[in-house]
């Protein structure tokens, strides 16, 4: 039976059956033995035997994993050769960032940044708290990049992101305090996910999503997949070329102009002379460095 994993608590995954259709309904799973230790995360389609009912006290079995579309990845620290898998077959990372209170971590949303290339996932800048803080100056920040964004605020309207989540299955990334899950409850009301405060003391929100959790958008109109705030991105897995492979206007001259292994951040680097030629912007080889640097320095 195809279902798709939404939660995923202390060894049992709920996933939902017949998805779209009357027979839709959620039913806990655990992993079968022969999985051997492929892991299990939200996102995933899996295949289920056993009691798929859904009834209370039951109990399926997963028994396969069907190839991911995606996975987003990331390292306890850029240490950790472990690589955890967050989300898998998401199309969209939604970079939660407030604008004051907290205040914007610019290097940790360069890391998100690099995470969701490294995944062939599609970044959206959501930028909270708009009530607060002027966006302009952090928007003209990435403004080189091409990176589509949105600006929200307290009780404001959000068809805009509604929008640009419509039809697609979204994962929200953010540290803590930021808003996140004040935008989860407002995009799907009966979500009731616990909402942070941030400590006057030291800036930061307190985690109040403690796992990953899928949420059907009302009208059945897609799915956003909300995370627990992260402080830390590590990016020990992720390879310079699946970087600048996002900026094609880059990746063509680091083909033609870089010599082999180039990081793109020494001084025998093509890109200098790629731009000299006019073939791409300076702008954009600035951020493209910055977020190849981001790999390597802790965020904020």
């Amino acid at each position: 039976m195809p279902a798709m994993v939404l939660a995923v608590d202390r060894g049992r995954y709920r996933c939902l059956v017949g998805a779209g259709t009357a027979g839709e309904r959620p039913v806990t799973a655990m992993r079968a033995r022969e999985l051997g230790r492929k892991g299990v995360v939200v996102g995933d389609r899996v295949a289920l035997v056993g009691d798929t009912s859904g009834l209370p006290d039951t109990l399926a079995r997963i028994v396969r994993v069907e190839p991911r579309t995606s996975s987003l990845r990331r390292t306890a620290d850029d240490t950790d050769s472990f690589e955890r898998i967050i989300v898998a077959n998401a199309g969209q990372l939604v970079i939660v960032t407030a604008l004051a209170d907290p205040e914007p971590r610019p290097r940790l949303i360069d890391r998100t940044l690099v995470a969701a290339y490294d995944a062939g996932m599609e970044p959206l800048l959501a930028l909270t708290k708009a009530d607060l803080a002027d966006p302009a100056a952090l928007v003209a920040e990435y403004a080189p990049l091409g990176v589509p964004y949105v600006v929200t605020e307290r009780g404001g309207d959000l068809a805009p992101l509604r929008e640009l989540l419509s039809g697609r299955m979204s994962v929200l990334v953010g540290h803590s305090g930021v808003g996140k899950s004040t935008l989860v409850n407002a995009l799907v009301p009966d979500a009731e996910r616990a909402v942070s405060h941030v400590n006057a003391v030291t800036g930061r929100g307190r985690h109040t999503s403690s796992s990953a959790l899928a949420l059907e958008l009302p009208g059945r109109d897609g799915w956003i997949i909300d995370t627990p705030g992260v402080r830390s991105f590590g990016l020990a897995h992720v390879e310079p070329e699946n970087v600048i492979n996002a900026f094609e206007d880059l990746a063509e001259g680091a083909a033609e102009r870089c010599p082999p292994n180039c990081d793109h951040l020494s001084p025998d680097c093509g890109l200098d002379a790629w731009v000299a030629e006019g073939h791409a912007s300076e702008a954009r080889l600035t951020s493209l460095r910055r977020l190849l640097k981001a790999r390597e320095e802790a965020p904020d």
